[in-house]
């Protein structure tokens, strides 16, 4: 495995874990809605990305970014394209895991690495090996049942396969370093943070439990560092093998929604997370072959 790799490789696991984490610090943030918390998580992710910017020392990265503004207006589109594309998955990923709805988006996150899989076959031509042809057809049993029992995918569970593929290629397709993207982004949500915060009028709740003031500065700077780790891995993999990597998220997602939300699983529910359960077995398998491969061939460090 290549040095660039071996990073990808653990800057994915450490967005996952973060990832994870979140739904247990919003829960910490009632009674705080989603609205308010989506918006606040906005507010404060600018300041803590832009203090990972000096301590990482990227201010170079950043300033380049912005004269790339100037000499390629399409970035001017693509960028707000990107955070609104990103706006509305961090806006039901709070709603789900304050509204008891964790385990629906966990579904979702599940679907989402395959959906990955496949963009990176379709958009950059990228080989699926045996083992994610198998995947693949696994997830679909466990979509179809769901359909079939449902009438339909909830939206909870559709809305992060739907929107983030076409933002992993947006954000690759631009070419910006994952902290100066996060920060572009960030600014170009925060008009729309501060209205809405404006419109539901928070201030009488931390009037009220001033101790959440303490809390949204780490609420920032979680959201920062899970984001930019994500986005830095996403740019050092190839797009399947992120999408494999993926999978480490909604397994937590689930044992937090299970274990620490106190969430249940549906009935019935066997059939549909089973064969999806079964489709993350058979990626991880391919995955560590994959690996194991790519170490073999690896030189030894003198």
């Amino acid at each position: 495995m290549n040095v660039l790799s071996g990073k990808g490789l653990g800057l994915s696991v450490l967005s996952s874990v973060l990832f994870a984490l979140m739904p247990v610090y919003f829960a910490w943030l009632a009674p705080l809605d989603g609205l308010q918390v989506v918006a606040l998580r906005v507010v404060w992710s600018l300041p803590m990305v832009l203090l990972l910017v000096g301590l990482l020392r990227e201010g170079r990265a950043l300033w380049a970014t912005l004269k790339r503004l100037v000499r390629e207006p399409r970035l001017c589109l693509a960028i707000p394209a990107a955070a609104l594309l990103m706006g509305i998955q961090w806006w039901v990923f709070v709603w789900a895991t304050m509204n008891g709805e964790a385990m629906a988006m966990s579904l979702g996150y599940f679907l989402l690495p395959l959906a990955i899989v496949l963009t990176g076959r379709l958009v950059y031509g990228e080989r699926l090996r045996p083992l994610q042809q198998v995947a693949v057809v696994c997830a679909l049993l466990g979509v179809v049942n769901e359909v079939w029992v449902t009438g339909a995918l909830s939206w909870v569970s559709l809305l992060p396969v739907v929107g983030y593929p076409p933002y992993f290629v947006l954000r690759r397709w631009m070419a910006v370093d994952a902290l100066s993207g996060f920060v572009l982004e960030m600014c170009c949500l925060l008009p729309f943070a501060l209205l809405a915060l404006h419109w539901s009028s928070p201030g009488a709740i931390l009037q009220q439990t001033p101790w959440l003031w303490a809390l949204l500065p780490g609420l920032g700077l979680l959201s920062a560092i899970a984001f930019a780790a994500m986005l830095a891995s996403s740019r050092m993999l190839p797009l399947s093998l992120f999408g494999i990597l993926s999978y480490v998220e909604p397994a937590l997602l689930v044992f937090v929604a299970l274990y620490v939300l106190g969430e249940q699983l549906p009935e019935g529910a066997i059939w549909t997370y089973g064969p999806i359960w079964l489709a993350v077995a058979w990626v991880c398998l391919d995955s560590a072959r994959l690996l194991r491969k790519q170490l073999r061939r690896a030189p030894v460090a003198s």
